[in-house]
């Protein structure tokens, strides 16, 4: 699949656009009521239990804003924090960290929270699977929500459409089945081709056919683990649909390699952060 890079480039080019959206076309009114080159020190602290993500965005940002604003980390990307840890001690003027303040809290709860969450399911399943995102994201922020699903330990799903054959109902629903997968190989060139199935007599009706890996869509944990003893010597074997924390424990004892899961990416909750004096 396409490789996922958050260059500072790119992130410097977010969060000039974040900005823009944040203080057009006056600027921060409220904090230029503020007396100019006042200088304060600021504490970034944790409310919840999670896993932080996004810090380089809160540089690039503050950055952008005003170079002589100082950020002395005490977290790491990825680090583990609880309620009431101290993430970051940032300092400069104060009218420049306000300005920035609220650009800064969004990312790093968003990345923070969909790292959090997955990293949540990740303890689950104790590596009996690996679980995966999927294209259930924001539009135009994928690659951040992606990203935040490797920072808590998830294996990204596909990036884009381009990236490897899945077929699905909806595919199989327009035509033969076994027409669309023999398409396929012949087009394969180095891409993945995944078929989607959601009975077991759909899995009898396609065993064999030289593809890579079978999505078992929506199957209760008996079905599922049937149908993983006898395709998982012929091809990588995944399960989606309904996945939840209280569930994901026993579709992982089915025996089943990887487990996407969509709540990743889009009914998450942001980690809960604060920026105090």
């Amino acid at each position: 699949m396409s490789k996922i890079i958050l260059s500072k480039n790119f992130i410097k080019k977010v969060c000039k656009s974040a900005l823009k959206e944040d203080v057009y076309p006056l600027g921060d009114i409220s904090s230029k009521l503020l007396k100019q080159n006042i200088k304060k020190k600021l504490k970034l602290i944790s409310n919840q239990t999670g896993i932080i993500g996004g810090l380089e965005f809160a540089i690039q940002t503050f950055k952008l804003i005003d170079e002589k604003i100082k950020i002395n980390f005490k977290k790491k990307e990825g680090d583990k924090v609880k309620k009431g840890d101290l993430i970051a001690v940032i300092e400069g003027n104060i009218r420049h960290i306000l300005t920035g303040e609220r650009v800064v809290l969004n990312f790093l709860s968003h990345i923070s929270g969909i790292a959090t969450k997955t990293n949540q399911f990740v303890i689950k399943v104790r590596k009996k699977s690996k679980i995966c995102c999927t294209r259930k994201t924001i539009p135009n922020f994928r690659l951040i929500q992606k990203y935040a699903v490797k920072l808590g330990g998830g294996t990204n799903h596909r990036f884009n459409l381009s990236d490897e054959y899945l077929i699905k109902d909806n595919h199989i629903a327009s035509t033969d089945i076994n027409k669309l997968i023999q398409l396929a190989i012949r087009r394969k060139r180095n891409k993945i081709i995944t078929v989607e199935i959601d009975s077991f007599d759909q899995l009898k009706k396609i065993i064999g056919l030289k593809f890579d890996r079978i999505l078992f869509d929506n199957m209760s944990p008996k079905i599922l683990k049937k149908c993983v003893k006898l395709s998982k010597k012929l091809y990588e074997t995944e399960a989606s649909g309904g996945i939840t924390l209280k569930n994901v424990k026993k579709i992982s004892n089915t025996g089943v390699e990887r487990i996407s899961v969509g709540s990743l990416t889009h009914s998450f909750n942001s980690l809960d952060l604060k920026l105090e004096i």
